[in-house]
């Protein structure tokens, strides 16, 4: 399952829950309101100062429509003054008090073209300050991202919201409750055997009859460490069309990480079994070697397999036809922990194999002091 925490990103008090929980909801649907009355006031204060900011523009652009006019009698004042300079009808001085004037009329120009830059700025600004007081207006209503459902509501009606540094929690959506994902922790050990895909089986708390089945989704390579203990999460999704997996179930996981049918199979008791004379001969073997004549540190010869990726060897024990324990060499294959599979073996299904001896003398001990348990 996928849950989505809904937030709010301004503060205020909240006025209105429209959803509660388990309440279907769809993706832009409004489930709670905060009071709008601050944000919509900012949003007039905003838009006087927008105005404010237009009625500069207007003014500077008529500035500089006066002061280009100015510029145009200007030069039409110095090309008269350049005529008549030419003919001596007037001074040197009377000519360059025009020039004077040309130029002063040219900076002005300049001069109300910066400040209608200015204005135009200001317009921009003031602009994106009344979209944003429109935006925070709009975040007052608090809307659904996904369609799900809601599985937790944090706020009531009048409780005041304060939006810092961290957006505080309102909702908790369950985007879709019929498609589960299962977290489950993988021990480093395993970890390297479980791929995606893989089929997996698992049983929860609260229905301990019944099995539920999915798929391994995803092995995620960061490590959790919890006392000094390295496990890895592996996403597991499942199915529920009942709807009767709930979000936080704990969950015990089993995942098939091979698969074979019409396996011969063994209890790993009786891999582990061994004659006690056996075990007897082996120590004294060893207790007789002399270690003068065999460093510690020669090594045997290591056995060579001619399969690529040999199956390990076993060793089982069945009784001969005088009743003496022998010795049967097998090939192990898959295990699950309680019984491992037997290849290569002239050992058939149904075959008595050795898990442990009990001698005469203990068994009549055992049924001697066999009796009514006492409380």
């Amino acid at each position: 399952m996928v849950s989505v925490q809904v937030g709010s990103q301004v503060s205020g008090q909240i006025k209105e829950i429209f959803v509660d929980f388990n309440s279907p909801v769809k993706a832009g649907q409004l489930i709670a309101r905060i009071d709008p009355e601050t944000y919509r006031q900012r949003v007039l204060q905003a838009q006087a100062d927008m105005e404010t900011a237009r009625a500069n523009l207007a003014m500077q652009q008529a500035e500089v429509a006066r002061v280009a006019a100015n510029l145009l009698d200007a030069q039409r004042n110095d090309a008269r003054k350049q005529t008549l300079l030419e003919k001596n009808f007037i001074s040197a001085a009377d000519r360059d008090t025009a020039q004077t004037a040309l130029a002063a009329a040219a900076a002005s120009l300049k001069l109300a073209q910066a400040q209608v830059q200015g204005s135009a700025a200001q317009v921009r600004q003031r602009e994106a300050l009344l979209a944003q007081a429109q935006v925070d207006l709009g975040r007052t209503e608090i809307r659904s991202p996904v369609d799900g459902v809601v599985v937790k509501r944090s706020v009531d009606t009048g409780q005041t919201v304060a939006a810092s540094l961290q957006a505080p929690e309102l909702f908790i959506i369950a985007k879709n409750l019929n498609d589960m994902q299962v977290e489950t922790a993988v021990d480093e050990a395993d970890v390297g055997r479980i791929q995606p895909g893989q089929a997996v089986s698992f049983t929860v708390d609260a229905f301990p009859g019944q099995h539920f089945s999915g798929a391994v989704t995803q092995v995620r390579k960061a490590a959790t460490i919890v006392s000094n203990v390295v496990s890895y999460v592996v996403v597991v999704s499942a199915a529920n069309p009942d709807l009767i997996l709930r979000p936080g179930m704990t969950a015990n996981v089993r995942i098939i990480t091979a698969h074979k049918d019409n396996a011969l199979k063994v209890v790993n008791a009786a891999l582990r079994f061994r004659p006690a004379n056996q075990k007897s001969a082996q120590n004294s073997e060893n207790r007789g070697k002399n270690p003068a004549k065999k460093p510690s540190s020669a090594v045997s010869p290591a056995p060579t397999f001619l399969n690529k990726n040999p199956a390990p060897p076993g060793r089982l024990w069945v009784l001969d036809k005088d009743g003496n324990p022998q010795a049967v060499d097998v090939r192990l294959g898959l295990s699950d922990g309680s019984m491992t599979e037997i290849l290569g073996s002239r050992l058939t299904a149904g075959s008595q194999v050795i898990v442990s001896l009990q001698s005469a003398g203990s068994a009549e001990k055992a049924k001697a002091t066999a009796g009514p348990r006492m409380f």
